[in-house]
């Protein structure tokens, strides 16, 4: 479990009040928390997992507050790595106050994660977000009733427009000075109670309670099935088995007696105490069974219109990225190229400084590279935001299910796998809007196979170079179909090893469309955007000068360099100086290792130059081959490739670029991500061997056969 840190007692009146916000997604949490915290937030990963870690504070009142945004989930049984974050942070780092954000036109569903917060006997404050949609569907909700129901403090808010979050920070400041005072207590009924009178007294004995985890609390926990609590037991008891053996005793005799499973019976009776509140404390009129949000529902998500509307407006979202982006990319382009003229032109013309080369080539060449991008993540993570805030995204997942269920994914990894054939990073990135961790590595980890913008000025070299006009648009549409089929049957084979379990279920509740807010919206965009900012001034820095290393040493030595008397003579020499550094040296290194795929040392060097960005390809082939700055459409580079290898090889080129190890940027925000190096070298390395393997297959069966040579 994690540690507090930074965290003032309960109760204490000099430092800041420590506030976790939770609640289901789609409940506005999100918006509300935005609202509280304003820039004064900051975002990062739980340690050792991929949750997201949301931090932020505002001052009320003359005291500091500070919140926590806890990973949206909808219950606190630890079955997936969200719903285990938002347990311990309540639980390791004690917060004065938790804010549940209840979706106030779904009252009953949203209301069972505050159940499970009373249960904990928390310090709770009820803020039922979205009144105004509850009120327009014609619900009317007694707060003060509800409050005096559930023995906490509730508030009515819509967060969006800052409605009722000054009496929210009221009650926050109430609760966090006030004595505890514990919630109403949910009453199980006799079956129930006698299990956890039963389990209750040994977890005592064992002295295993402590706040806020009273031995109650950790029975009912056994009882639901919870493995944590269970593993937990195990290691902390003295005596573990009579408490285990207990409980798995009231779970058979609960079963026998009621013939539903433990945890079944549990959610009943919570629900129960659900409904009867509200029932009491909600008043609904007829005319709100047919909602704006349904009716625009049978156009959004039908059976014929759905898919179709889903991939015109996601057509929207590339148009949106990938063509709006393209003039302030090219000014970030020319800004470092202008850069790199200004850093050179302190040096001599010609000078072979090796400082010059490392702040040009190595730095802003490096930086500048990845950085490029940012117009496009900033523009992709726009596009997203709107269309989560507006709730459309939930019905994208839901079309998509169907589909990705068959691969063992959620219907939201669709999202990510279709923004990858623009670019793999804010594909990666997009990753994030899944809940679960098996989901969110899965898709990540075969979302390189989405062939990328940036391979495609390799196969705009090969295919016009080594094949006739009529088959240019079937190669191209062969090197993508292979793509999305080897990323489908990567992502069952990992779902069915790695990541094996029951797919994440799809909750279908569906958020009532809303307006989004200009400024939640700019938030999103922007704190993705600063990750990919602060990736690019780091490890992705520490890449490029590695990149820069290898193909700058060793030096030619004086008496080997003279001046090019000609342009040929210069890239000629050019050529000579990239074989003999470190980089052509590992080509030259590889080429026993690659000869069996038809390539030879020059491909490889060309290949290690594509780790820094898979068009670099295009670039690192012009040196080696001595015809200066080319690029995909250079014919001086077609004629040398024509003349040195076959359509074969360049077919399995083109193969072995598509499959093989992704970019560097691409790893970097693979660890970042993943919140590991582990799962970013089984990236690189496991992406390279099915490459290897693949394409060693085709060029040996086809060489054999006599295909393309």
């Amino acid at each position: 479990m994690t540690k507090p840190t930074d965290s003032i007692s309960p109760g204490s009146p000099a430092g800041p009040i420590l506030v976790a916000l939770a609640g289901n997604p789609n409940s506005g949490k999100t918006t509300l928390f935005n609202r509280l915290t304003g820039a004064r937030q900051h975002v990062g990963n739980y340690p050792g997992v991929t949750v997201e870690k949301k931090e932020g504070g505002y001052r009320h009142d003359g005291r500091e507050v500070r919140v926590i945004d806890l990973p949206g989930t909808y219950s606190l049984t630890a079955f997936s790595p969200e719903e285990l974050v938002a347990r311990q942070v309540v639980i390791e780092e004690r917060p004065q106050v938790v804010v549940d954000v209840v979706d106030a036109s779904n009252l009953e569903r949203n209301l069972y994660l505050a159940t499970q917060f009373m249960e904990l006997g928390l310090p709770l404050v009820l803020a039922l977000n979205m009144a105004d949609v509850a009120e327009a569907r014609g619900h009317t909700i007694d707060c003060a009733h509800l409050s005096r129901l559930f023995q906490v403090p509730v508030v009515s808010l819509v967060a969006n427009r800052g409605t009722g979050v000054e009496e929210l920070k009221q009650a926050i400041l109430e609760v966090a000075s006030a004595p505890p005072r514990p919630p109403a207590r949910i009453e199980y009924g006799p079956g129930l109670e006698r299990a956890l009178a039963r389990i209750a007294p040994l977890l005592e004995e064992s002295k295993l309670s402590r706040p806020p985890c009273s031995a109650r609390w950790l029975a009912l926990k056994l009882l639901e099935g919870d493995p944590v609590v269970r593993d937990d037991i195990q290691t902390r008891a003295p005596h573990p088995g009579p408490i285990l053996d207990a409980a798995e005793s009231c779970r058979q005799e609960l079963a026998r007696e009621f013939g539903d499973d433990a945890d079944i019976l549990i959610a009943d009776r919570r629900y129960g105490f659900i409904s009867g509140a509200c029932q009491e404390a909600v008043r609904s009129t007829v005319e709100s069974r047919h909602t704006i949000s349904d009716r625009i529902d049978l156009v959004m998500t039908n059976r014929l219109l759905g898919i179709p509307i889903f991939f015109a407006l996601m057509f929207l979202v590339f148009k949106l990225t990938f063509s709006l982006g393209d003039a302030p990319m090219g000014w970030i382009e020319d800004g470092f190229g202008w850069l790199g003229d200004i850093i050179g032109g302190f040096w001599a013309e010609g000078s072979e400084s090796l400082l010059q080369s490392l702040l040009v080539d190595g730095i802003i060449g490096g930086v500048g590279g990845v950085l490029v991008f940012l117009p496009n993540i900033l523009l992709l993570f726009l596009a997203i935001a709107i269309l989560e805030d507006s709730g459309y995204m939930a019905r994208a997942a839901f079309i998509m299910d169907r589909f990705m269920q068959h691969i063992g994914l959620h219907g939201k990894s669709f999202i990510p796998m279709l923004i990858g054939f623009g670019c793999t990073v804010p594909a990666i990135m997009a990753t994030r809007t899944l809940e679960n961790r098996r989901d969110r590595l899965t898709t990540m980890l075969v979302a390189p196979l989405m062939s990328c913008g940036a391979r495609l000025p390799i196969y705009a070299l090969l295919i016009p170079a080594f094949f006739p006009p009529a088959w240019h648009a079937r190669m191209l549409w062969l090197i993508y179909t292979i793509g999305i089929a080897l990323a489908v049957l990567c992502a069952k084979l990992l779902r069915k090893t790695l990541f094996r379990g029951d797919s994440a279920p799809f909750v279908m509740e569906l958020p009532p469309y809303r307006i989004p807010t200009l400024r939640g919206i700019v938030i999103h965009m922007w704190e993705r955007g600063w990750l990919y900012l602060k990736k690019a001034g780091t490890l992705i820095l520490g890449i490029s000068v590695v990149m820069w290393a290898l193909a700058t040493f060793p030096r030619p030595a004086e008496n080997a360099t003279s001046p090019a008397e000609t342009a040929e003579h210069e890239h000629a020499l050019e050529a000579t100086h990239l074989a003999q550094t470190y980089a052509g040296r590992i080509g030259r290194a590889m080429e026993p290792a690659i000869a069996p795929l038809g390539f030879d040392w020059r491909i490889g060097t060309a290949l290690i130059g594509a780790f820094a960005a898979k068009e670099v390809f295009v670039a690192q082939m012009g040196i080696v081959f001595a015809v200066g700055e080319a690029d995909e459409e250079s014919p001086a580079l077609r004629e040398r490739l024509r003349e040195t290898y076959n359509p074969l090889q360049a077919f399995c080129i083109m193969l072995f670029c598509l499959i093989s190890a992704p970019c560097m940027a691409t790893i970097a925000v693979t660890k970042r991500e993943s919140n590991s190096w582990k799962w970013a070298l089984f990236q690189l390395g496991g992406l390279t061997a099915l490459a290897y393997l693949i394409t060693l297959v085709v060029y040996q069966v086809g060489s054999r056969a006599g295909i393309g040579v």
